[in-house]
């Protein structure tokens, strides 16, 4: 048991802020577009943390800036007991072997111009793991492992479905053997037929490689689908976090009521009765987000504090994390 709660990855107080600047000639930073403020999660061996949000919540900036793909403003990233705020140069490129990362547009992101031996050996090459003829029989193992033929070595990604394509981007993840993968809505672009295959097949690989996943996504019943523990963001911010049965049977954020109550059921008589809550206005720009509560601005049972005092991210019952001040007075009492 302890083995399986083992912590892999560590986040603290992470936030990452894109300048606004202005002036065509010599510019001044005017202020920041806040992607992500002060989130702070555990991801432990083994398991799939999903992260679900509306767009523009500031999930994949998360993902990126835990491989350091953006370089984060403020906070902390422990990976396996490295710091990963400190590496630098070769230090952060050997890290990097371990970390891997399956993009959202299969269609954008593998080279048109390379064939699909090239693009998934790529990084046995960059990390001078393998050349040669070894290179081509671990490409060939690869494209095994996630279900296409090894002889497509020498096809280009135009002659691949969408769904053909995404296996091939898995390919490339798992080049190197890392432990962990952070899938950025790696079905969202796929057809409904082929989304279950390539969920199916990630199953399939972390049972069989021990992997670790950050799986960001907004269709919520697949993130319960595939997902050990949930955490769901709001504008910049994690509103709650804790086990995929419990954020959909107990939902304590008054955010995550109004998402869970959007996820159809399938059974009519229940359907039926259930009431929706709709959530009225828009999300607030990251650039100048609320005082107080992000969501207070929509929050159906928002209090005067909501919009004066920000709410700590605190751990309300066992592993049941939350951020809202009606939450946290009920935990008093």
């Amino acid at each position: 048991m302890v083995a399986e709660r083992a912590t892999l990855v560590q986040v603290r107080n992470l936030k990452k802020y894109f300048p606004i600047t202005r002036g065509a000639i010599i510019q001044r930073r005017v202020g920041d577009i806040k992607a992500v403020d002060d989130v702070s999660f555990d991801i432990y061996k083994g398991e799939t943390l999903g992260l679900v949000g509306e767009t523009g919540s500031g999930k994949t900036t998360v993902g990126r800036t835990m491989l350091r793909l953006y370089e984060p403003t403020e906070g902390e990233i422990v990976f396996d007991g490295a710091d990963l705020m400190s590496l630098r140069g070769a230090e952060l490129r050997s890290m990097r072997r371990r970390m891997q990362m399956i993009f959202q547009d299969p269609y954008a992101s593998l080279n048109p111009r390379m064939t699909v031996g090239s693009i998934i050996g790529e990084p046995l090459e960059v990390h001078g793991v393998s050349q040669g003829r070894e290179k081509r029989e671990r490409v060939q193992e690869l494209l095994r492992l996630v279900g296409l033929n090894p002889y497509f070595v020498n096809r280009y990604p135009h002659e691949f479905s969408g769904g053909q394509r995404q296996r091939i981007g898995i390919a490339r993840a798992l080049a190197l053997n890392p432990d962990l993968i952070i899938c950025d809505e790696p079905i969202s672009s796929l057809d409904v037929s082929i989304q279950a295959q390539v969920v199916n097949l990630l199953e399939e690989l972390q049972a069989r490689l021990g992997l670790t996943y950050l799986f960001i996504a907004h269709d919520l019943s697949m993130v319960r689908h595939i997902s050990n523990r949930m955490a769901v963001m709001y504008l910049g911010k994690i509103m709650e976090l804790t086990d995929r049965n419990e954020i959909y049977l107990n939902p304590l954020h008054p955010y995550t009521q109004a998402l869970m109550s959007a996820v159809p059921v399938p059974d009519p008589v229940v359907e039926e009765k259930r009431q929706r809550i709709i959530l009225e206005g828009d999300i607030p720009s990251p650039a100048n987000p609320p005082i107080g509560c992000n969501f207070s601005t929509r929050c159906p049972r928002a209090i005067d504090i909501c919009a004066e005092v920000e709410p700590e991210f605190i751990e309300v019952k066992p592993g049941h994390f939350c951020a809202c001040h009606l939450v946290e007075r009920e935990a008093r009492v």
